[in-house]
Formats: structure tokens, C-alpha cells, sequence
């Protein structure tokens, strides 16, 4: 029986989505746990960005794309220009992770807009990287 490379491709995907995910929520969660300020859902928002971030791109350019930089300076172009893809990915994952704060009153209710956030970003973002960042 022939494997399906799609279906590789989108299970690796979908598992890279899901470790990212579980990183950035992770610590969102311990700065909730360590700070308790009213601007603390956007600090933990923000380190949970970056942490996600760094995570899922060395995933992809490895795993996903099998792609290799040259020399250190073109693998930070290449990390900045998959930031700049990401920007509205972010936007899309912050928004209902906000929304989900703000309109639904129970404990967790930001990681779950969280975790939905991500999931429609991280789709988003795998044409996005596809397109424009991991290209030979």
C-alpha cells in the first residue's frame, strides 16, 4: 500500500500546530501564574507568541519544508520574513483568544480561544510560509 505524502505532510503539520500550541500556551499560562496584573493576558499573549514562534519555525524549516539556510544571516532573514507572515496569523489568533477572554466567564476560557486561534492561524499560515518564505 502506497503512502499518502499529503497526509504525512498534514499529520507532521497538524502535530508541529499542536507542539507550538502547547508552547505558547504553556507559558501564557506560568506568566498567569507568576503575575497578576490587569495587562498580564497580554504579556502572557506575547511570550507565548514568541516561544510558539521560535518552536513551530524550527519545525517547519527542518521537517515541513526541508529547507536549509546558508549561513546564519540568511537563516535570520528567513526567520524575520516568517515573522512577518505570521503578523496576521497573530492578529487572527489574538483576536479570538480576546474574544474568548472577554465574552465567555469561565476558567480557561482565553486558552481556548487560544487553541482555536491557533488552529485557523497556523492554517493560514502554512500556505502563507509555502508561498513566500520556504522557497528554492
Amino acid at each position: 500500500m502506497k503512502s499518502n505524502p499529503f497526509a504525512k505532510l498534514t499529520f507532521k503539520y497538524t502535530v508541529f500546530a499542536l507542539i507550538a500550541t502547547l508552547t505558547n500556551i504553556a507559558l501564557q499560562k506560568i506568566v498567569f501564574t507568576v503575575i497578576s496584573l490587569n495587562y498580564t493576558i497580554y504579556l502572557a499573549m506575547g511570550v507565548g507568541t514568541l516561544a510558539g514562534l521560535v518552536v513551530k519555525y524550527i519545525l517547519d524549516k527542518k521537517f515541513i519544508f526541508y529547507y536549509k539556510t546558508k549561513s546564519i544571516h540568511h537563516d535570520l532573514a528567513k526567520f524575520i520574513l516568517y515573522t512577518v507572515m505570521g503578523i496576521f496569523t497573530t492578529v487572527i489568533f489574538w483576536s479570538v483568544e480576546l474574544i474568548f477572554n472577554y465574552c465567555f466567564h469561565f476558567q480557561g476560557s482565553q486558552y481556548l480561544g487560544a487553541f482555536i486561534g491557533l488552529t485557523i492561524g497556523y492554517t493560514c499560515k502554512y500556505f502563507l510560509d509555502r508561498k513566500f518564505v520556504f522557497i528554492n
